[in-house]
């Protein structure tokens, strides 16, 4: 099953910018289809290897911060292909 994913990693601390660099540097790095923009990135593929990867990279990312979120949106297609018809 193929899914689509955003996320929004919001350490709640000072030093702020690294982690979230290393997080998205380790996502680009996976294979999987990977978008950026300034509030959010996007994870395209299959869903266990999405939700496996996200589920690494975000233990690591969390022993690295004090205190974070992550704003997380699934939908149940891959939508990489995504183009505004207005």
């Amino acid at each position: 099953m193929k899914i689509s994913v955003e996320l929004t990693l919001t350490p709640l601390q000072n030093e702020f910018e690294q982690p979230i660099i290393d997080f998205i540097i380790k996502l680009r790095k996976s294979g999987l289809t990977v978008l950026e923009n300034p509030l959010s990135t996007q994870v395209y593929g299959d869903y266990d290897k999405v939700m496996e990867l996200i589920t690494a990279e975000l233990k690591n990312t969390f022993k690295l911060i004090d205190n974070g979120i992550l704003f997380m949106k699934i939908v149940k297609s891959d939508r990489s292909d995504y183009e505004p018809f207005f």
